[in-house]
């Protein structure tokens, strides 16, 4: 019963969600990094849409009405991996560049605030459990 509990499919998303937050500060410190290099191109994670996706599909997945019919993998939670983009359709630059330095800062902001949040999530998830293994104490 406890493995079910930490095994349970709201750490699994929280997990995921850290995991690509993660890669996500990695990438943005990448561009930021990168933000003088001739030709250089930015790149971005996607994972919150593709969670969105996976979550509303799992609540009305697609049925074969008839035999004949091709089957149609539906994507879990747990398939849900943060993807890293490479934008190659813009330039801000003579040089090829698109970074753009303020873009970045802004959304390494916002996604520390989202890491600390998740972890949070997790913390206080973990923080009730304890609590009911050790009888509300």
């Amino acid at each position: 019963m406890l493995n079910s509990l930490v095994q349970s499919s709201q750490v699994s998303v929280l997990e995921k969600a850290l995991s690509a937050a993660s890669l996500r500060h990695k990438v943005i410190s990448n561009n930021i990094a990168n933000v003088n290099t001739p030709k250089f191109k930015k790149s971005e994670v996607s994972f919150e849409n593709q969670l969105e996706l996976a979550m509303s599909s799992e609540k009305a997945p697609i049925a074969r009405t008839h035999e004949r019919h091709l089957p149609v993998k539906s994507t879990g939670i747990n398939d849900v991996e943060p993807m890293i983009n490479t934008i190659t359709t813009t330039s801000f630059r003579n040089d090829d560049n698109n970074v753009d330095i303020d873009s970045e800062m802004a959304g390494l902001a916002k996604n520390s605030i989202y890491y600390n949040a998740v972890a949070d999530r997790i913390n206080k998830y973990f923080s009730n459990l304890k609590s009911v293994i050790n009888g509300g104490k």
